[in-house]
């Protein structure tokens, strides 16, 4: 299959995504970069930037330490990183 027929059958599909509550907020954004949007956004709220002081932190950590929706936090994360198109 030549690479313009393969960019046609993926547009609009959706990929896996694997994010769970013990996943690092690093983990998160080395395997889908798009997620790192997500967690700025969160930084006005958290009085933190989330990216530069809980890097090594897992997501469940992340929603206690700053009052953090953990279930939103994670559905948001996973819909950025499941946008193949954006």
């Amino acid at each position: 299959m030549r690479a313009t027929e393969w960019k046609k059958t993926e547009i609009g599909k959706q990929k896996r995504v694997a994010i769970d509550p013990g996943n690092t907020v690093l983990d998160v954004i080395h395997r889908y970069r798009r997620t790192e949007a997500v967690f700025k956004s969160y930084d006005d709220a958290s009085g933190a930037c989330i990216c530069c002081t809980s890097l090594f932190d897992t997501l469940a950590d992340v929603s206690e330490k700053y009052g953090i929706d953990l279930d939103e936090l994670i559905a948001s994360l996973k819909k950025a990183a499941a946008d193949v198109d954006g």
